[in-house]
């Protein structure tokens, strides 16, 4: 799952709101967290055979890193910064000590979830087959890894942004792995030890909120941080749009990365947009294929609780439209659009403080009582007069995959992962299902219907980007078992909903025993064919062999019924589980 980031905190950045069964080397598990800075180092990978060997090219190409300065030693830290972390450090072993396994980190950093350091562009062995030439460009995934191992409690969505990125040209791969230099990064990074609270792990009750709120006001008072300057992670997600490529975190402005042409990522900027975007923005906005436009929206504790607003072509903000009809802040992690309407999910997850201050819940938890709805306003509003809202009871979609209209506009369809077991999304992961489903909403009589497309437990779902705000037919999903570790990847034909009730799996692919993904993407192979099938070209993904401590980058043909594996390269070291990615054409990295 995505990183639920920390949107209820955001405003805190804006200064004019409220503040293979047979093991051969032994598991990567974090047995105790060091309280220090995260020493510098170089990871190494086994060359141990999967449990699914692979063939071999005839013309294997050798690993071999970049030339690069070594990286400078961390600063040891100030006086007062010492001070500051011994008295986060009572509050971390006395006050709020993570009892929890949703945020002890010896639990949640174990295994593959564990950091790593970053990587310089890295040439990488095909061990398999040979890579499409559709596949020149770059696959960027970001996911949350620290810059520090945590002193105290630390939540998954917690981690500072990685972004891993695998450059391909005329066969050829290389890998690198590179923090988003968020001002939070940054900041940290200079003074040699963390500064600002976890969020999604340090609000935990009232004591624990009381003594790292107050401490994180002695910080800022003594020009440790400046919260106008944004505390976000930049952990989640990657966009294309307006000639720019963005790395976001749901509680901030995004951050202008690029990919140089020796693979190399780096960070220019964090972006708003000329000073029109002043506080924070999804993580997943919406880009329509045809018209270029891109669909976004902001979430938080105060009202508004939702805007939603729009770029044009070239990536210039219009105005804010306020949709004041949500009357409680809601968790609003994603959205879908048509090309007609934007439509907006007001789920059973929102800001519950009573829990935060009684039990020593998080601030963001669930309201068994609230009854779910969908929200559904044209995409080109002016003011929420048309927003319009319908009941679904039982419906909590944390992620949208599609939508389109039907019937002439009077008709919405939407197709999206159920959050079953929607009180156990922050704290219990494990226990999560997610169950596919297709929403109807009749815009004239009101009537809502759902059909379901698949039981299995399924999300990080994709389609083919050319057919956004279009109907579509195929789904591509990583299979949770449980969540957020992904034992393979399936191919849904979500037309079969429509005429029976079924199983709409069409195709699968296990990684095998020990073997875990993340996020599929789909990559066409020729996007510029109008006459090309949707599902005409590969899925790509990383993965990551828990009985050898290896890591590939997989590519995967879309059309067959097995979903087979027509390439694989070995990457220089191991790459922990994220979230979501982005591949970029070799046209498109050239502009940025």
């Amino acid at each position: 799952m995505d990183a639920l980031s920390s949107s209820f905190l955001s405003t805190l950045s804006h200064p004019k709101t409220l503040l293979s069964q047979t093991p051969t080397t032994t598991k990567l598990k974090i047995s105790a967290v060091r309280i220090e800075e995260k020493p510098y180092t170089t990871t190494t990978t086994r060359t141990t055979t999967t449990s699914q060997p692979l063939k071999q090219p005839q013309k294997p190409i050798p690993a071999k890193p970049t030339a690069t300065a070594p990286p400078a030693p961390p600063p040891a830290p100030s006086l007062s910064t010492t001070i500051f972390n011994a008295f986060d450090d009572i509050i971390n072993n006395f006050i709020d000590p993570p009892n929890k396994p949703a945020v002890d980190p010896r639990h949640v950093l174990s295994d593959n979830f564990a950091p790593v350091d970053e990587l310089p562009p890295t040439e990488c062995r095909v061990i398999h087959g040979t890579l499409p030439p559709c596949l020149d460009g770059a696959y960027i995934r970001n996911g949350p890894n620290p810059q520090y191992l945590p002193r105290g409690p630390y939540h998954l969505f917690d981690g500072d942004g990685m972004l891993h990125s695998i450059k391909i040209s005329g066969g050829r791969a290389t890998f690198c792995s590179r923090y988003v230099k968020t001002y939070k990064y940054t900041i940290e990074r200079d003074a040699g030890s963390p500064i600002l609270p976890n969020v999604f792990s340090g609000f935990n009750g009232l004591a624990a909120s009381a003594a790292r709120g107050g401490l994180s006001a002695v910080r800022f008072l003594a020009g440790q941080f400046d919260p106008t300057n944004g505390i976000g992670l930049a952990n989640t997600s990657l966009s294309l749009f307006g000639g720019a490529l963005y790395a976001h975190g749901e509680s901030d402005l995004p951050y202008v990365v690029k990919v140089t042409p020796n693979g190399d990522v780096l960070t220019l900027n964090r972006h708003d947009f000329d000073g029109e975007l002043s506080m924070s923005m999804t993580a997943h906005p919406k880009i329509d294929p045809d018209t270029g436009e891109t669909f976004a929206f902001r979430y938080g504790p105060i009202p508004p609780y939702l805007t939603f607003f729009r770029f044009d072509k070239s990536g210039k903000k219009q105005p804010d439209v306020p949709i004041f009809s949500m009357k409680t802040p809601s968790f609003l992690h994603d959205f879908a659009i048509t090309k007609k309407y934007a439509i907006f999910g007001d789920i059973q997850i929102g800001m519950n403080p009573m829990d935060m201050i009684f039990n020593g819940g998080s601030p963001v938890g669930a309201d068994p009582g609230k009854v779910p709805r969908i929200g559904v306003i044209p995409r080109y509003a002016k003011d929420e007069s048309e927003m319009r809202w319908f009941d679904v009871p039982g419906f909590n979609m944390i992620h949208a995959i599609n939508a389109w209209d039907e019937d002439d506009g009077d008709t919405v369809v939407m197709v999206a992962p159920n959050i079953l077991s929607v009180e156990h999304t922050l704290e219990r992961l494990e226990l999560i299902h997610a169950s596919m489903e297709k929403v109807k909403i009749n815009l004239k009589t009101g009537t809502v219907s759902r059909h379901p497309v698949s039981t299995r437990n399924l999300d990080f779902a994709v389609i083919n980007p050319a057919f956004v705000a279009k109907k579509n037919k195929y789904v591509f999903a990583a299979v949770g078992d449980p969540m957020p570790k992904v034992i393979g990847v399936v191919k849904l034909d979500v037309s079969m909903s429509e005429t029976n009730r079924c199983e709409c799996i069409v195709a699968s692919r296990m990684y095998g025993p020990g073997c875990y993904g993340g996020e599929p993407f789909f990559v066409a192979r020729d996007p510029q064919n109008p006459n090309a099938k949707e599902d005409d070209g590969y899925i790509v993904s990383y993965m990551h062999n828990e009985n050898t401590g290896e890591s590939r980058f997989l590519v995967m043909d879309a059309q067959s019924p097995d979903l087979e594996i027509v390439a694989a390269v070995k990457l220089p070291r191991r790459v922990p589980y994220g979230f979501h990615g982005l591949f970029v054409r070799e046209d498109d990295l050239n502009k940025l």
